[in-house]
């Protein structure tokens, strides 16, 4: 019997954002604690973060900085929305896609809408989309985050999107909770009953329960990190 690894595995290459944008376009971009380049840099901020990412695009000729799949991160350093806790939730369960405001987000495989809302709350994604796919008889989910507004018109539970159909935009900092234009995109194959929202980012402690549960995202899209 098939695996969903196997499964994603088997799809053809596929794209996540606007498709005129070439594979040359995208580069690797590292935001872990271990990158001494962010040492004085507070990714906190969005104008800082912003400056940072541009900075890579620029020094690659890039339009988009890709990557973050378990990645450790003091991006959310000084969030209220995980500060709290004991054991800090900072390891990042997708992979972002950081481009303008506006970019359009095209469905990478054939799959309905699961559930969405827009969750404004400090630290989470601001509007999101849950998709629900099928492969091989195997039922699974793929989160987007951190959108625009007008993505969440017209939606409604079950409508059906193809694979390349656009699906939606990438929000601002004033509609994205203060993040840089971003997209976050997950994997997830029990969505534990949630709706329009799921953790996307753990605690340490929690890293072998999600990399079971959210695999890693870049098996679809054969892009060199």
């Amino acid at each position: 019997m098939k695996t969903l690894l196997s499964s994603l595995r088997s799809l053809p290459i596929t794209r996540i954002l606007d498709p005129t944008i070439p594979l040359s376009g995208y580069t690797p971009m590292d935001l872990s604690v271990t990158n001494t380049d962010l040492k004085d840099i507070t990714l906190s901020d969005p104008d800082a973060c912003q400056k940072f990412i541009d900075e890579v695009l620029v020094r690659n000729k890039a339009r988009v900085a890709y990557g973050g799949y378990l990645e450790q991160r003091n991006l959310y350093s000084g969030n209220a929305n995980f500060a709290a806790d004991e054991e800090r939730r900072d390891v990042h369960l997708g992979v972002d896609f950081w481009t303008t405001a506006g970019t359009k987000v095209v469905v990478p495989m054939d799959g309905e809408v699961h559930s969405f809302q827009n969750n404004a709350v400090q630290g989470d994604y601001g509007p999101t989309i849950i998709l629900r796919h099928e492969l091989d008889g195997i039922l699974f989910h793929s989160l987007y985050g951190h959108l625009s507004l007008e993505s969440l018109d017209g939606l409604y539970v079950g409508k059906a999107f193809k694979k390349g159909e656009e699906l939606a935009t990438l929000g601002t900092p004033e509609v994205n909770l203060h993040y840089a234009p971003h997209l976050h995109f997950q994997l997830i194959i029990d969505i534990q009953g949630k709706k329009g929202d799921y953790p996307g980012v753990c605690r340490a402690s929690e890293v072998d329960f999600y990399t079971q549960n959210c695999p890693d995202p870049m098996m679809l899209f054969r892009l060199t990190s």
